[in-house]
């Protein structure tokens, strides 16, 4: 038995596809998208004040969804150290706010580069403090989503990507079978 739908029924289910598909390909991630999100994870972290803290972007359980393995493992690392040692890692700044701290004023986020082979440099820009700040983002393709795979502060005319600095060495820690003293 077939089943005929009414002319205003077949419409509405032609207009239902055609938004169906309009959202979704309005939906499809861009290299922007891992970006925007922690900068709206720093904006809550910045107006929150209590007992729980928001985690920052690159804390659990934030930097396995926003980051790419590599970069996550080095922000997990460097977490692990302070703990350990109890003493500050390798990043001494939030480096969404490339400075200690600020604020997130007028955001502007874009792809600064077209993505090309699975790679991507996206920017963003707002006042912290009244002053402009500009950070750029190396973006990657990795399990089918955009990641953030590094982060690059600038800071009196020359640039310090967070990778490099967090893959420095530390003088102990559990990941370098040589404990830390407390």
């Amino acid at each position: 038995m077939t089943m005929q739908l009414a002319p205003h029924t077949q419409f509405v289910a032609a207009a239902m596809l055609v938004m169906s598909a309009t959202l979704t390909l309005a939906a499809e991630p861009s290299p922007e998208t891992p970006v925007r999100e922690a900068y709206a994870i720093t904006i809550r972290q910045l107006a929150s004040s209590g007992p729980k803290p928001v985690p920052a972007p690159w804390q659990a359980p934030n930097r396995d969804r926003l980051m790419s393995k590599g970069l996550a493992a080095l922000f997990a690392r460097d977490e692990l150290y302070q703990k350990e040692a109890g003493e500050m890692g390798n990043l001494g700044s939030d480096p969404f706010l490339s400075g200690q701290d600020g604020d997130v004023k007028n955001l502007r986020v874009t792809v600064t580069e077209v993505p090309t082979n699975g790679r991507s440099l996206v920017t963003a820009s707002f006042r912290s403090f009244k002053q402009p700040v500009s950070v750029r983002f190396r973006m990657v393709e990795e399990g089918g989503a955009w990641k953030i795979d590094d982060i690059i502060n600038r800071v009196e005319g020359k640039d310090y990507p967070v990778r490099e600095v967090l893959a420095q060495p530390y003088e102990c820690g559990s990941f370098m079978k040589k404990p830390c003293k407390r």
